[in-house]
């Protein structure tokens, strides 16, 4: 830092010293001025070391204030303004202005924006609530003539509109998920035997068996939350399993009591570079750009779930083979920090 303002100075230094250079040049010019070369060193001495302890006391007290923003630029807080350090010189003033008169107005700008985000979340949830209603009657039309085969078409159809609404819905309330979490212990294949059932239609469509082995296995966590998570996986396991394939459920329960849900397809499988980013936002890879249909959104939305409450995801996956999605969950796991 000395170094940094004594280059900042470097004009000043320099002038001073051009300066007493130019006056001892006088001294020696000018023969009416009669002074001992041993004088004007001591002279210049004084006045070096005079400049010395000067730069030195103006280094403390200007630097004192940049030493304080440095600190505060490196912790920043939410209440950075009330911690700016009261200035000393003019240009301190006005650069508390600048950044208090900036602060002021980001903080607006920030609220403004919170403001409408909150107003258009409020108009998507309306929304899908007022499509849920016709989408409900489509849904009893369907039920009540399922001897018509149009009408099993247009099921697997209105199966992919709910789910859509259905993950849109989800991801408004996912920024209030710690007020929106109950923990309870409830059966892992319970859960995942009724995602299959919404399912089932587009099963049927493709010809899609779904197979679940192992014993059933309790396990503590958020019912529905957790059945967005089964869902998100499903989906894509039908998605992009071949016609005529198996989609495997597997529970398993291993030594140190951790419960484990893994959903195998045997569809197209993921590509070995694609793997590292399938859990990105809006990342699509190349089955997702072979359908036009991918979102890039379902396995972002099952992973920032499952980071929230505490379930562990895996994925195996090899071309043309198939992809195993593991869903993990802990015993020992303190569910609290969900709700901070």
């Amino acid at each position: 830092m000395l170094l940094r303002y004594l280059a900042d100075r470097t004009s000043w230094i320099v002038f001073y010293l051009l300066s007493l250079l130019f006056v001892d040049l006088l001294i020696w010019i000018d023969p009416g001025i009669s002074i001992r070369t041993e004088s004007i060193l001591y002279l210049n001495s004084l006045l070096i070391l005079s400049m010395i302890l000067f730069v030195g006391w103006r280094f403390g007290k200007e630097m004192k204030y940049a030493r304080v923003l440095s600190n505060l630029a490196e912790q920043i807080d939410e209440d950075w303004l009330e911690m700016m350090p009261p200035p000393s010189f003019y240009h301190e003033e006005a650069t508390n202005q600048l950044l208090q008169t900036a602060g002021y107005w980001y903080s607006r700008k920030l609220s403004e924006s919170h403001a409408a985000q909150a107003m258009e979340k409020d108009y998507i949830t309306a929304w899908v609530h007022e499509v849920k209603a016709p989408l409900t009657a489509m849904k009893l039309t369907i039920d009540t003539n399922r001897g018509n085969p149009e009408l099993r078409k247009v099921e697997s159809e209105w199966l992919r509109i709910h789910l859509l609404i259905d993950q849109q819905l989800y991801i408004s309330r996912l920024s209030s998920l710690e007020s929106d979490y109950m923990v309870e212990q409830i059966g892992i294949q319970q859960l995942a035997v009724k995602e299959i059932r919404e399912l089932a239609p587009w099963c049927v469509e493709k010809n899609i068996a779904i197979e679940i082995e192992g014993e059933e296995a309790l396990v503590t966590t958020d019912r529905k939350w957790c059945r967005f998570i089964i869902r998100q996986v499903l989906t894509n396991a039908v998605k992009y399993s071949y016609a005529g394939g198996t989609i495997l459920l597997t529970t398993t329960v291993t030594p140190d009591g951790h419960v484990r849900l893994a959903i195998k397809d045997e569809g197209q499988g993921i590509a070995a570079h694609d793997l590292p980013r399938i859990f990105d936002k809006g990342f699509t890879g190349e089955n997702g750009r072979l359908q036009n249909a991918a979102t890039g959104l379902g396995l972002y939305l099952a992973q920032t779930v499952a980071l929230k409450i505490g379930i562990g995801l895996t994925v195996q996956s090899e071309t043309h083979v198939g992809t195993k999605i593991g869903m993990i969950f802990s015993t020992n796991r303190e569910f609290e920090p969900v709700r901070t």
